[in-house]
C-alpha cells in the first residue's frame, strides 16, 4: 500500500488520534481526518500546530514518521519509530557480523547507482550526460577513487550552472534541495527501521553524533529525484522559486511517482525505498549483493498497474 504523506503548513491547527484516525482541526476549517494506517509521513511547518502525545505514539506505532521544519521552512527533526519488527535483535546481528568486503560491494553498488541516475538528470537538463556514465562504470567496490565526489562536482555543476556549489547553508536552491532530501531522509530511514535494521550503524557514514549514517547511505541513488524535482521548477519558474506551498508539494509528491526498479518491476518511490531497505537487510543475512534500488527516474505518467508488490516482512 502506498502511504500519505500529510503536510500541516497553516494555522492555527490541532492534531490528535480518535478511532485510529488522525484528526486536523484547522481554524475556520472543516475537521479532516485521516486513517493513521495509511500515513507514511506527517510534514509539520507551522509554529501554531499542537499535538497531543497520542498523535506521536500512533505515528510511530504504525510505522510513520513525523517531521518537524523551522525557520525557512526546512526540516529541523523527525520521529522514527525505535521498533521495527519481531526480529529486530536478529538483523542487528547480521548487520553487526557483516564484513567489510560485503559493506564495500553493497557501498559501490549505491554509488554506481546515484551517478548513473545523476547523468540521467544531467541529460535531461543539458542533453549530455556530460561524462558521468562512463564515471560510474569505473566505481569499485568501496569506492576507492572517490568517484561520488568527482562526479558531484561536474554534475552540479552541469545542472545548475557554473556558478552553483552545492552546500547546506548555501545560496538557494539549496534550500529547496535541503527540504527535498530531508523529506526523503525521513522516509529512507522510515523503511531501515521497518526493516529491522540499526540505522546508527553504516555501510559507510559513520559519525558517532549521526544516529542515522545507515539512511544517509541508502538515500544516495534517491537524491538525483530531488535533484530533478527542483531542475523542473526552476525551469517552469524561469528562476529559481522559493519555499512556498507549492514548491512544497512538488518535492513531497516525487514519493507518489513511479520507477523502474533494479529487477525490472515498477512501483511508487516510497515503495521502491522500502524494498532497498527491505533488500539490504536480505543482504545482511545472506552475506551477498541483493539490493534492489532504483534504474530509473521518477516518471507521474509511469504505468503501475502491474506494480512490485510491498516487500516481504523480514
Amino acid at each position: 500500500m502506498l502511504r500519505r504523506t500529510i503536510a500541516i503548513s497553516s494555522g492555527p491547527t490541532r492534531l490528535s488520534v480518535a478511532h485510529r484516525q488522525l484528526v486536523i482541526d484547522r481554524q475556520d476549517q472543516p475537521r479532516a481526518t485521516v486513517p493513521i494506517e495509511d500515513i507514511g509521513t506527517v510534514v509539520v511547518d507551522h509554529p501554531a500546530v499542537t499535538y497531543t502525545h497520542d498523535v506521536l505514539v500512533s505515528l510511530a506505532d504504525a510505522g510513520a514518521g513525523l517531521v518537524v521544519c523551522g525557520r525557512g521552512h526546512l526540516p529541523v527533526a523527525m520521529l522514527v519509530a525505535t521498533v521495527g519488527h519481531g526480529t529486530q535483535t536478529a538483523r542487528h546481528i547480521v548487520q553487526v557480523d557483516a564484513t567489510p568486503g560485503l559493506k564495500r560491494r553493497l557501498w559501490g553498488r549505491i554509488i554506481r547507482t546515484k551517478i548513473l541516475l545523476q547523468a540521467d538528470v544531467a541529460q535531461q537538463a543539458t542533453g549530455q550526460d556530460d561524462g558521468l556514465a562512463p564515471l560510474a562504470a569505473r566505481v569499485k567496490p568501496g569506492d576507492p577513487e572517490n568517484l561520488e565526489a568527482q562526479a558531484a562536482q561536474r554534475y552540479f555543476k552541469a545542472v545548475f550552472g557554473q556558478g552553483f556549489r552545492r552546500r547546506r547553508d548555501g545560496a538557494t536552491p539549496n534550500d529547496l534541495l535541503n527540504y527535498g532530501y530531508a523529506i526523503m531522509r525521513s522516509s529512507v530511514a522510515r523503511a531501515v527501521v521497518a526493516s529491522g535494521l540499526a540505522p546508527a550503524l553504516g555501510l559507510h557514514h559513520r559519525h558517532r553524533n549521526n544516529p542515522f549514517c545507515l539512511a544517509d547511505d541508502l538515500i544516495e541513488p534517491f537524491r538525483p529525484m530531488i535533484d530533478r524535482v527542483v531542475l523542473d521548477l526552476c525551469r517552469a519558474a524561469g528562476e529559481v522559486p522559493e519555499i512556498d506551498r507549492r514548491t512544497k508539494e512538488a518535492l513531497l509528491s516525487v514519493l507518489r511517482h513511479g520507477v523502474v526498479l533494479s529487477d525490472g518491476r515498477r512501483t511508487p518511490v516510497d515503495l521502491a525505498i522500502r524494498h532497498a531497505a527491505a533488500s539490504l537487510g536480505r543482504s545482511f543475512e545472506e552475506r551477498k549483493d541483493l539490493l534492489i534500488l532504483p534504474a530509473s527516474l521518477p516518471d507521474p505518467d509511469l504505468d503501475l498497474t502491474a506494480q512490485a508488490e510491498e516487500p516481504d516482512a523480514p
